[in-house]
């Protein structure tokens, strides 16, 4: 893709949507560092359903720390993985308590030391809790990039690099968001619904799908 096309591209998501959000409920940054951990193999509709009711009795390191992996566990068990994400998050709530002060820390080798934090977690909280200019790659962000040219890279790391090299400096706080709710809602795995997309002119996909009859 071209850098003319990727800056329109951007500036078409820009248009539709210039100030695009998590769909994790959170209120905190450890609320959100909790619900990315959790959203790991799982939905964002599940992983709030779970917070809904586990963030009004524990929210901070301390709570989640005294309610163990057990009651954890409890709040958490729609959630795939709910035992090992139980174990991490107490884990990580201990290690914040004991290393940081309580803080979830701003640093990304403090963020990916945490248990069950790695590079896609840490980017997710850099960006939303703290704004930094990172760029979390998902399967949906993954699967965007490399279909429609503007990054393409056989491993999530490459196409974070990609990404990072050719999105435009001012659209790159935002260009994970635009890319996953388009991938989600649009570009969709089995079937992009390309009769509908606001970046079509720009993409590199072919053949172009046709709405249903």
């Amino acid at each position: 893709m071209t850098p003319r096309k990727i800056r329109e591209m951007f500036a078409a998501f820009a248009r539709a949507n210039p100030h695009p959000e998590s769909e994790l409920h959170y209120s905190t940054p450890f609320e959100l560092l909790v619900a990315v951990v959790l959203s790991a193999q799982a939905t964002d509709k599940s992983v709030n359903a779970a917070t809904a009711t586990l963030f009004p009795h524990a929210n901070t390191p301390a709570a989640i720390a005294a309610l163990g992996e057990e009651a954890l566990a409890a709040h958490i068990r729609t959630i795939g993985l709910y035992r090992a994400k139980a174990r991490n998050v107490v884990a990580l709530s201990r290690q914040i308590l004991e290393r940081h002060g309580g803080q979830v820390p701003r640093d990304r080798a403090a963020l990916e030391a945490l248990p069950g934090v790695g590079r896609k977690t840490a980017n997710v909280v850099l960006n939303v809790a703290f704004g930094e200019p990172t760029i979390a790659v998902d399967t949906h962000c993954f699967r965007v990039a490399n279909r429609t040219g503007l990054a393409p890279g056989k491993t999530v790391q490459a196409v974070e690099e990609g990404l990072l090299r050719v999105v435009p400096r001012e659209y790159r706080q935002h260009a994970h968001h635009w890319l996953i709710l388009h991938g989600r809602y649009v570009c969709k795995a089995r079937k992009p619904e390309c009769w509908r997309c606001i970046i079509v002119a720009q993409c590199a996909y072919e053949p172009k799908t046709r709405a249903p009859k």
